[in-house]
């Protein structure tokens, strides 16, 4: 009877020691970690229901995202800020792209690219940094679009004065890239979920701009020229046809599913 009451009694402090385990590492940890950077425990996760209407970013479930986003947040910076200085980025960006016509400094191609790619990052953090302080509003969602319009005019325009570009084809491509945005903030007034489909979403329009960037900063103009026939194209000005080309094909794509779900 003793063996059995010892068993029983052994029995018992091993599940209580596994239940305790159990909530220090399913509780208390992400309570200490909410507490170290200042947050409420229940922002450390995000709820999948606030999930579902985002841009799909891998990005963000990189380390260095969710550390930057809680650095951000645990020092009270705003979102709205954030997205300010992803704007001033872009537009820096797009005024060394249209220098690059006038002096040939191949810096200028690298602040181009980096302002394409610090725009992103500005638009991931802003989001996490919003939803991670719990300060999400009605002001975020116009902080977050206008700004966005503006850097796809700053970038596209830029890209149409740049060596190599096309004056025409930067217009059409800024037209076409705030007439995608228009199509999804129509469709999610209209009842539909946000719709991100590519080929030519901002990401992948930021992608052309920032490899083509990239490819001037390290080759001399020769290198950056296509010649048909009689014919000289730039590089920048075949990048701007693709990302027409892409624009006008993800419109039709966004309406078409757009009109789809709204059946």
């Amino acid at each position: 009877m003793q063996t059995i009451l010892s068993a029983s009694f052994g029995a018992r402090q091993k599940s209580e020691h596994a239940q305790t385990n159990y909530l220090r590492h399913d509780f208390i940890l992400p309570i200490t970690v909410a507490t170290c950077y200042r947050l409420p425990a229940t922002v450390t996760q995000e709820a999948p229901s606030k999930a579902i209407d985002r841009r799909p970013i891998a990005t963000r479930n990189r380390k260095w995202a969710q550390s930057s986003a809680a650095w951000l947040a645990s020092r009270n910076v705003s979102p709205n800020a954030i997205s300010v200085a992803g704007l001033c980025a872009c537009i820096i960006g797009g005024l060394a792209l249209g220098l690059t016509s006038i002096v040939d400094y191949r810096i200028l191609w690298l602040i181009g690219a980096l302002g394409a790619q610090l725009r992103l990052t500005a638009n991931m953090l802003d989001g996490m940094v919003a939803i991670a302080s719990s300060r999400t509003s009605k002001t975020g969602e116009l902080y977050n679009e206008v700004p966005d319009r503006i850097s796809d005019a700053a970038v596209f325009i830029g890209a149409g004065y740049a060596w190599g570009g096309n004056i025409t084809l930067g217009y059409i491509a800024t037209i076409l890239a705030i007439f995608t945005a228009y199509v999804r903030a129509a469709g999610k007034i209209a009842g539909a979920p946000n719709e991100f489909g590519g080929p030519m979403a901002k990401q992948h329009r930021m992608l052309v701009i920032t490899l083509i960037c990239i490819y001037a900063t390290i080759t001399p103009h020769s290198w950056q020229i296509i010649t048909f026939n009689d014919s000289h194209i730039g590089l920048m000005t075949l990048g701007l046809v693709v990302i027409v080309v892409g624009c006008v094909i993800t419109v039709i794509r966004r309406v078409s599913r757009i009109a789809h779900t709204l059946k």
